[in-house]
């Protein structure tokens, strides 16, 4: 027998009567009433922290989903699980997303509960959410917490991060004096939620949105609008609603059509590199591997239509304004399954916006015209990366897409901060920046170190872009030609790490390659010859992640929480 509400999951005691008997008495103490613990539960998942602006809206949030869980007759219970922000994570909040995804799963599963709510947003939390949901296997309706509004500066408008990355290159190289720059400081988030530009947070809530796993226009409303409060408290209902019959169920939201949707989307949207990390991980929770040939052959095919920054020109709430996802998918009506289901009931041609409810704008593209004429990213291959690597194109310099230059290879992210600003580094214009043992075991964790800056020296002389190469990540707020996720990492035995500082290395983006131009006998001369070992923690999470840790070609998900990698457990034993 399949118990719901408070029934489920007891204590064991020896006695289930018993255990029913000492849940029902220590509730009873917060002050619920007997009608109330008869109700189907619905849980919410809490993220507020002082360590997180972005979910700084999330109480009122929670609230709002209480309200709907209440009035459709159920009873919301809220709990707490970790909470991640980018910049407040040492040394990376990719490290934490995993025990994130552990925590979600753990405590949804623990507690009785009969669909559960998660609310998030900066980076790493949705995905990590949507991860522990899959594997926790209960109803799961997903409430971002929405992007920031604009800020201003001198009457230009600014987005944390593109245009903090921007003007802090301008204030390296010189131009912008440290008063302006503190000045900017305070203009850049003007308020709670998640980065407004197409960012990893605004790419994983449109994906979560198009999987099916939140309702419509619940991706792009501002965090401190109205609107995003009865987002929240409709979406409560909905949960409440999935309670009831137990479905459906994660494992049928996230399908091989509902991913390629997810690939096609992230292409069009100009989305985050970081995106097809996360997703890679949410597909391999539901046993479904995601194909980097086929979101390349996307690329080519589904052009960037959303002209929002780094990417484009404009910001989240001006997407929003444009109609959001359900806008985007009437643009792409012809190249997405509008078969796969949504969580609310129907499918995803349900959410296709009609003609009538269209009006005139120019941040949400037709396919006839384009903001850049391919998808946002493109995968490499090449003698570099036996396993891919990942290029935002779209937010790179059109002309170093076909380059060959001069390796200029850092060790580490300690040596690249230690040298990168050095006067006497041996470095010009034309040079590729390589950095290594930055991956998801190297560094550890893959830290968005990937957009290494421009050399202080080369900056004054007003380089704006230069082509750069690691194992590492960067924030999808970031514009540069930066070649990423090199696949599998130097500290797992790849290619990367035979680079030496010389080395040509030559960069075509149109034929999808990246090689260093050296001989196969001269690369298995550098094979041969010991290289020092990324040192294995000592102790707790770090050794869990140093051990079990997958590449950035898997979703850097844990081997042993993978649909693949749990059945691989059970044969064992």
């Amino acid at each position: 027998m399949a118990y719901r509400g408070l029934r489920k999951g007891l204590t064991s005691y020896g006695d289930a009567a018993f255990s029913l008997f000492l849940r029902k008495a220590f509730i009873k103490a917060a002050g619920y009433s007997d009608d109330a613990l008869e109700r189907p539960i619905v849980g919410i998942v809490d993220t507020a922290s002082d360590y997180n602006p972005c979910h700084g809206n999330a109480p009122q949030l929670i609230e709002a989903v209480k309200r709907g869980v209440m009035l459709s007759g159920a009873l919301p219970m809220v709990f707490p699980t970790i909470s991640i922000h980018e910049s407040f994570a040492h040394p990376t909040s990719m490290v934490l997303r995993n025990l994130m995804a552990m925590d979600t799963e753990e405590m949804i599963r623990a507690q009785p509960m009969d669909a559960v709510v998660v609310i998030g947003g900066c980076d790493k939390t949705l995905p990590a959410q949507i991860m522990g949901a899959i594997s926790a296997d209960l109803p799961t309706v997903v409430v971002p917490v929405g992007s920031m509004v604009v800020g201003h500066h001198k009457g230009e408008t600014l987005g944390a991060c593109t245009d903090c990355r921007r003007l802090w290159s301008s204030h390296r190289a010189g131009d912008i004096d440290a008063v302006e720059i503190d000045l900017v400081n305070g203009r850049l988030a003007p308020s709670v939620g998640t980065c407004m530009v197409m960012g990893t947070a605004s790419t994983m809530a449109i994906i979560a949105e198009v999987m099916g796993f939140s309702l419509p226009f619940a991706a792009s409303i501002p965090a401190p609008h109205a609107e995003r409060v009865r987002s929240a408290e409709a979406s409560g209902r909905v949960a409440a609603a999935l309670a009831v019959p137990g479905a459906p169920l994660p494992g049928a939201i996230v399908t091989p059509a509902s991913i390629r949707n997810a690939m096609v989307v992230m292409q069009s949207i100009g989305g985050s590199t970081n995106g097809i990390i996360h997703l890679a991980a949410i597909a391999g929770r539901a046993g479904h591997p995601v194909d980097l040939a086929e979101f390349d052959r996307i690329g080519r095919e589904v052009p960037v239509l959303v002209d929002l920054k780094p990417s484009g020109e404009h910001y989240m709430e001006h997407f929003h304004q444009a109609g959001g996802v359900p806008r985007l998918l009437a643009e792409l009506s012809g190249v997405l399954d509008l078969t796969t289901p949504v969580v609310d009931g129907g499918t995803l041609g349900d959410r296709v916006m009609k003609p009538e409810d269209m009006h005139a704008q120019d941040v949400i593209r037709p396919l006839g015209r384009p903001v850049t004429g391919q998808g946002a990213m493109a995968v490499l291959s090449g003698n570099l990366c036996p396993r891919g690597a990942v290029i935002k194109h779209s937010a790179a310099s059109p002309a170093l897409m076909r380059h060959t230059g001069r390796a200029v290879v850092f060790e580490s992210v300690a040596d690249l901060a230690m040298r990168i600003d050095d006067p006497a580094l041996d470095v010009s214009a034309e040079d590729v920046l390589v950095l290594r043992n930055a991956g998801p075991r190297g560094a550890p964790g893959m830290p968005e170190a990937g957009y290494i800056p421009i050399p202080k020296k080369l900056a004054a002389l007003g380089v704006k872009d230069m082509v750069r190469l690691s194992d590492a990540r960067m924030s999808g707020t970031a514009f540069g030609t930066v070649v990423l996720h090199v696949s599998p990492e130097a500290a797992a035995g790849g290619p990367l790490a035979l680079v030496r500082s010389g080395d040509m290395i030559r960069l075509d983006v149109p034929a999808r390659c990246i090689d260093m131009l050296v001989d196969d006998a001269e690369l298995a001369r550098r094979a041969a010859i010991a290289r020092p070992a990324v040192e294995r923690p000592a102790r707790g999470y770090a050794r869990l992640y140093y051990d079990h840790v997958l590449q950035a070609d898997q979703g850097c998900d844990f081997d042993f929480l993978t649909a693949s990698g749990a059945a691989d457990k059970e044969e064992a034993q």
